[in-house]
């Protein structure tokens, strides 16, 4: 606060300052937006195109048609290696994030609908120790994948990870396969799967799961790949191409089907969901009335 006023004596007025939570800049343009207008357009740049992260709930909000039945959300990360860094117990730091978070790991998935076609739909929850992928995450792909094999629905993934947890070493790595198992019996009973990559979406996540969709979408300039940029180029001592590991590379090097704005990730899944689930075509009889042999006529009971 000023001492002292420009019109002379003691200044007694409080300095004013914008609350917190009111304008948000653009971390690409530096664009000064109002947050309820990031908000309401999917936390997109008004000016630039530029995609914010997420959080979870705003996700499967924008993605459901209503209300989803949430399932397997008690299922908690156990401590099997007995971690610690730097005094600092595994066990401890999952419930503490649990806390913060409000959610009992890195991964939600439930039952909704898309579009009017009931879907099983999972989404990493990268709040939670950065998406990783460990038993419980593991675990709740695995079941999101059975539920959708015994009711014959489509599944659907939303991925946004740094890959495999360090914390439960290899039974992390484990997940990886038991995932991609999961994933093949849907296959082989000729479910739809479809994979949407956000970013960032890399390590064992990227490597597995991830990357096996009958359709994979990706949402702009997201980062997608195994390991990072900078690794890469320390390892192989060369310069990386621009815009190596982001969507839109991925898209030209054919590794996914389409990129996709977040104002049309939507439509678009409706539009792949109606075409795997739409009903196959009747034969019709030569010479015959097409009505009448596909059973609507006005005589039919």
């Amino acid at each position: 606060m000023a001492w002292w006023s420009r019109t002379g004596g003691l200044a007694t007025e409080q300095k004013k300052s914008v609350p917190k939570g009111i304008w948000t800049k653009c971390e690409r343009c530096n664009t000064t937006m109002y947050e309820d207008d990031l908000v309401e357009n999917l936390r997109v740049c008004t000016s630039c195109g530029h995609h914010f992260r997420m959080s979870t709930d705003e996700r499967i909000q924008m993605m459901l048609d209503g209300p989803w039945v949430e399932h397997d959300e008690r299922l908690e990360s156990a401590d099997p290696l007995g971690f610690r860094v730097d005094n600092k117990r595994y066990v401890d730091q999952v419930k503490v994030t649990t806390r913060r978070v409000g959610s009992g790991d890195a991964y939600r998935a439930g039952t909704g609908k898309v579009g009017g076609v009931e879907v099983e739909l999972g989404c990493f929850v990268f709040e939670f120790m950065g998406g990783s992928m460990g038993s419980v995450v593991g675990e709740k792909i695995t079941r999101q994948f059975e539920r959708a094999l015994a009711h014959r629905r489509p599944a659907v993934l939303l991925s946004a990870s740094g890959g495999a947890r360090m914390q439960e070493g290899v039974l992390s790595l484990m997940q990886m396969a038991k995932t991609s198992a999961a994933r093949s019996r849907l296959r082989e009973a000729r479910i739809p799967y479809v994979s949407i990559l956000l970013h960032p979406t890399t390590g064992g996540v990227a490597a597995s799961i991830a990357m096996l969709g009958d359709i994979i979408l990706a949402e702009p300039d997201a980062l997608i790949g195994f390991a990072g940029p900078r690794v890469i180029e320390q390892t192989i001592r060369q310069q990386l191409p621009p815009g190596f590991q982001r969507s839109e590379f991925l898209l030209e090097h054919g590794m996914v089907d389409e990129v996709v704005p977040r104002n049309q990730l939507k439509p678009t899944l409706e539009r792949a969901l109606r075409w795997f689930t739409a009903p196959p075509a009747r034969a019709v009889t030569p010479g015959a009335d097409p009505a009448v042999d596909a059973g609507s006529s006005d005589d039919a009971p």
